[in-house]
């Protein structure tokens, strides 16, 4: 047994963390654990660094089953194994900036490490099965979540949505940990103040939002897929998506996905989302370019699950 005591051991993406960095978004741990899954800490990469980016030209090094990246001012991250996360802080940076990143790109890279698919999006629980909502930065997925969990269903994951496959080849999404990205826009739509909030970065109105009361940490069935695009269209419109299309909405939907080739994982992810897709229904989610829309978007997307339940 591992003793919590003098250690800090959190849950999230349905893992045990034991970290030596405080990742107070994550749910803490108390009682004793029998495994640690990652382990997260610092420690002096600069060296290493130094090593595989002596031209001072790359942004992300992989090697075998190690990435290594570099965010200016902040940090040197490692990913190693699909169990280590190593930071090596700047001088001055900043401890929320760090965070994001460890719970951001690096477990998306730890994840794919641990042949986990991980989708970049948002994912709700509804009548007892999981419902992710994808697109590009800016679609609005996070602010569709919000709007479902105000009629009553619970998150899941946001930013990230870990998709396992079961025994018996079927798609589960993992929780993550129970807090929102949201932007100030949104925040005011739903009558919610920043008071008491930081912003993610300086000089942004982005904001991480606790919802412990909203989240579910019940892994549960994945049974649809959304993928959310902005038009030039005037309304909401919902769409079937079928054949090549799904593939490529889950490779490009899927969190860093430029390291899957990298780490030589193509085959892998092919196989996987071809497992994933012959379980779940896929759509596309048309938005005006400007515009709330997220309410609209929820009834297009309550009126369809409701039809598949009565099939």
């Amino acid at each position: 047994m591992i003793n919590t005591q003098n250690t800090l051991i959190y849950k999230g993406f349905g893992l045990n963390l034991l970290s030596d960095i405080l990742l107070p978004e994550l749910t803490p741990i108390n009682d004793q654990v029998s495994m640690v899954d990652i382990v997260v800490q610092k420690s002096d990469l600069l060296k290493q660094w130094s090593e595989v980016d002596s031209n001072k030209q790359k942004r992300f090094v992989v090697k075998e089953n190690r990435v290594m990246f570099e965010v200016p001012n902040t940090a040197i991250f490692s990913i190693e194994e699909g169990n280590k996360i190593t930071v090596s802080p700047m001088l001055g940076a900043e401890e929320d900036k760090i965070r994001l990143y460890i719970l951001g790109t690096c477990m998306g890279a730890l994840l794919i490490q641990r042949r986990t698919i991980p989708l970049h999006g948002s994912a709700v629980a509804i009548n007892g099965k999981a419902y992710a909502f994808v697109g590009d930065s800016g679609a609005g997925k996070s602010t569709l979540a919000a709007a479902l969990i105000k009629e009553g269903y619970q998150l899941l994951s946001d930013d990230i949505i870990p998709v396992i496959l079961s025994d018996d080849k079927l798609p589960y999404v993992v929780p993550s940990y129970p807090h929102q990205k949201l932007w100030e826009e949104s925040l005011n739509e739903f009558g919610i103040s920043t008071f008491g909030y930081r912003p993610l970065f300086d000089r942004e109105t982005k904001y991480a939002i606790p919802v412990h009361s909203e989240f579910t940490a019940e892994t549960l069935p994945l049974a649809g897929v959304y993928e959310l695009v902005k038009t030039e269209s005037n309304g909401v419109e919902i769409k079937v998506l079928e054949g090549l299309e799904r593939f490529r909405t889950i490779y490009m939907h899927t969190y860093r996905n430029f390291l899957i080739p990298r780490l030589g994982m193509m085959e892998w992810h092919f196989k996987e989302t071809a497992k994933i897709l012959n379980k779940i229904d896929m759509y596309k989610l048309i938005r005006p370019n400007s515009g709330f829309t997220a309410n609209s978007l929820v009834s297009l997307i309550l009126s369809t699950i409701n039809e598949e339940e009565r099939v």
